[in-house]
């Protein structure tokens, strides 16, 4: 149990000690950093999602033989309307393009931009989760080490992802501390899911593989509709591309050196 606590807060300090460059830096982030950081996160969520998502899910579901795919296949699906449906119920900010989406609401630009790289936080808690409770429910296709992987790859990603969210806020006449209490809050999220998940997974054993593929999807869904956009927008979008590559080469890495 302590090896899931553990696992389950990783993330979540990677997202504090992103957050807490507020306290180092005296300018924002420039624009060529935030592309190349949004392209490294990508990078990062995407090969976490096929490496330890979606193959072990499949691997689960071998018994089916050439029906395998199945569970991940309607799980992944799951994932992607999850997400849809929080994309279009939870008032948050479109970073790439600067405008408000979800419903109309009298939040203030600050409480828009918490909210938008919380939702992103969501599926990341939740696939370190259900891969904390494929664990300890004896999934032979989910290792100490690959759990270990996926934790490490989140946490590499949130520190970008603290940075990005604490720095503008202090650059819009936040203070820092406020500013760095509010990078802490969006991330907060992620080992409340992760716990959450972790429960409904150990006591629904046998949807693990579909768990595992809605993970993937929810996390996909926040890559294509969010990070792709913000890595690819205005001149040297070659930059995020790169970015991309080392970020999905590095989860790739740990999973496999981990797993």
């Amino acid at each position: 149990m302590k090896d899931v606590i553990y696992g389950l807060l990783i993330p979540f300090v990677g997202t504090s000690a992103g957050a807490a460059c507020v306290f180092f830096m005296r300018k924002e982030l420039k624009i060529g950093v935030q592309r190349a950081l949004s392209g490294f996160a990508a990078g990062v969520m995407v090969a976490a999602s096929i490496w330890s998502l979606i193959i072990p899910a499949i691997e689960q579901s071998a018994a089916k033989g050439s029906w395998a795919f199945l569970p991940a296949f309607v799980g992944f699906w799951l994932g992607i309307l999850f997400l849809l449906l929080l994309d279009h119920v939870i008032p948050h900010l479109h970073r790439s393009i600067g405008q408000t989406e979800g419903p109309k609401s009298h939040l203030t630009r600050t409480v828009m931009m918490v909210l938008a790289v919380t939702l992103h936080n969501i599926p990341e808690g939740m696939a370190v989760g259900v891969v904390y409770a494929g664990l300890t429910g004896g999934s032979g296709t989910v290792t100490a080490g690959g759990a270990l992987a996926l934790a490490l790859g989140i946490a590499i990603q949130n520190f970008p992802e603290g940075a990005i969210i604490s720095m503008p806020l202090y650059a819009e006449g936040k203070s820092r501390k406020k500013s760095f209490g509010l990078g802490v809050l969006s991330g907060a999220v992620e080992p409340v899911f992760g716990a959450l998940t972790v429960i409904v997974a150990g006591l629904v054993v046998p949807a693990m593989p579909y768990m595992l593929s809605f993970a993937a999807g929810a996390m996909l869904y926040v890559v294509v509709e969010e990070l792709i956009p913000e890595m690819s927008a205005g001149k040297h979008s070659n930059i995020g591309v790169l970015a991309f590559a080392f970020g999905f080469s590095v989860m790739m890495a740990l999973d496999v050196a981990l797993g």
